[in-house]
């Protein structure tokens, strides 16, 4: 059951790429299939979330996350009656343009990229999901990337600048894009997506923040929603303490924000009435927290920036990781023969190499590095 400002599969505006409906799916399904089986789905397993893969196996990874996200998503869109399906299929692919090692990868793609060329748009992993979606998946006999839906598609562009956002409405007219030219809205499962997002990250990076011990418990008793869940746990299971602790306080910050979305939410549509997919994107954003708890969220986002992003440990591994990415970048322009002859062979240098270099698992990067400087990073 859809309320009537959900996307509907049936009232899609279509693909890229025209194609006749599948027999025992609907489109939102189709989607979220084809990005399963996807290739750069299956390198999210050794992409990097805060911690390097090389670091441990419990560390989460860009394809935890992304399955974390889906799973938020579908418990908010359940209870708001929105489509689960797309909800899922955007929570998969929102990270598919990701770097191998992080945002650390990301910063140090996007310096190469303007180092090269001072009037390039530079890298950014949002722009790179879609490319990937839309461009550089080859699994089909008659276009390339996966011809996903244009509400997925529009769920997997989170941000754009103009600059891009006019690049793209150039060849796609009215597209995924022009909502950023014309400051309209994505649809509800997209904005619930971005919400999603947000809060996987923030408990998880909590979860592996102390499992590697650079983050304590008494650090974040600092922060007012972690310490409100520990006190109720502690309250509830006297003499609770260790693993167990942090997992029953972060399951109780992930109930009361989700509860605070939804409510929040349910006001907020309550009031604009929304009557369909296009009245939501007359609106303003309606998937939110309510003030209390965006003012919580945003303490503890600036806590894990500054005790978990910017400790000296993760500060050196990003670093050394930045180092992998530039000489790669380097190498692959002084050479393109190093690189497979489906990128070696594109006239657009510079970005087949980021395409090329954007696609790889950290390991697959160390490997690379090893091989073409005879150096280890991480010995």
């Amino acid at each position: 059951m859809l309320q009537p400002y959900a996307c509907d599969p049936l009232k899609s505006r279509g693909r890229r790429h025209p194609e006749a409906p599948a027999p025992a799916r609907d489109t939102f399904q189709r989607d979220r299939d084809r990005i399963v089986h996807c290739t750069a789905f299956r390198r999210l397993v050794y992409k990097t979330q805060v911690f390097l893969n090389h670091e441990g196996d419990l560390f989460r990874t860009r394809l935890t996350h992304s399955l974390e996200v889906a799973q938020l998503g579908r418990s908010v869109a359940r209870t708001l009656w929105l489509n689960e399906d797309l909800v899922e299929a955007i929570a998969l692919a929102h990270d598919l343009g990701h770097t191998p090692f992080g945002h650390a990868g990301q910063e140090a793609l996007n310096t190469c990229l303007r180092n090269v060329d001072p009037g390039h748009a530079g890298f950014e992993h949002n722009l790179q999901s879609l490319r990937v979606v839309d461009e550089l998946e080859q699994r089909y006999p008659t276009f390339n990337g996966l011809n996903l839906s244009f509400e997925t598609r529009e769920g997997v562009l989170k941000h754009c600048s103009r600059r891009h956002a006019e690049r793209l409405t150039a060849s796609e007219p009215g597209g995924v894009a022009q909502r950023f030219l014309d400051h309209s809205r994505p649809s509800l499962e997209a904005q619930l997506c971005n919400l999603a997002d947000e809060i996987a990250y923030h408990a998880h990076d909590i979860d592996d923040g102390i499992r590697s011990s650079l983050v304590t418990i008494e650090q974040l008793d600092e922060v007012a929603l972690f310490a409100l869940c520990r006190r109720n746990a502690q309250a509830d299971f006297p003499g609770l303490d260790g693993r167990r602790l942090v997992f029953e306080t972060i399951r109780r910050m992930l109930a009361q924000q989700v509860g605070d979305v939804v409510a929040a939410t349910s006001e907020l549509i309550a009031v604009h009435r929304p009557a369909d997919v296009d009245a939501v994107r007359r609106m303003p954003v309606l998937v939110v927290f309510s003030e209390g708890m965006h003012a919580q969220s945003n303490e503890l986002k600036a806590f894990l920036r500054s005790n978990l992003y910017r400790h000296p440990r993760v500060v050196d591994m990003t670093e050394r990781a930045k180092h992998v990415v530039r000489d790669l970048f380097a190498a692959y322009c002084d050479e393109p023969e190093q690189m497979p002859a489906e990128y070696a062979e594109l006239r657009k240098l510079y970005r087949s190499v980021a395409d090329y270099i954007a696609g790889m698992t950290d390991r697959f990067a160390l490997r690379e590095y090893e091989r073409i400087t005879g150096r280890q990073v991480f010995a």
